[in-house]
């Protein structure tokens, strides 16, 4: 069964791109997606998105998902279909942060991204 890190546990300050990720056997299944997001300071907030090749260098020009917007810890889940882009051989994670208010100091994020293949039973609800 595949499970892999998108995005170790990392301290984000800026906006940035996950490394490559292989999916090998998860290729055109149904995936859940995880973001933890242990540390953050007020008045912030973090976009994230999902981005899909099949060569790594072909990212297309729109995400394959993207995560509401997150202003929170917490930890996070979204199904991620790609029964339906089987072309899909690579994913990565790519992020930008926001800061507000009277701060000048940079964005503070304490996060991480993990995939694993669907259990059996999410399958059921999804079809």
């Amino acid at each position: 069964m595949f499970q892999s890190f998108l995005l170790p546990e990392a301290v984000i300050r800026e906006d940035g791109t996950g490394p490559e990720l292989s999916l090998g056997s998860a290729q055109g299944k149904l995936l859940l997606l995880t973001l933890g997001i242990t540390r953050i300071l007020e008045q912030e907030s973090l976009d994230l998105a999902i981005w899909g090749s099949a060569d790594q260098a072909n990212w297309g020009d729109k995400p394959l998902m993207v995560f509401p917007q997150k202003f929170y810890c917490g930890t996070y889940q979204m199904p991620l279909d790609l029964s339906g882009r089987q072309d899909v051989r690579y994913l990565q994670a790519r992020w930008k942060v926001n800061r507000w208010g009277h701060s000048v100091q940079k964005p503070l994020f304490g996060a991480y991204l993990f995939a694993e293949e669907a259990p059996a039973k999410a399958l059921v609800r999804t079809a």
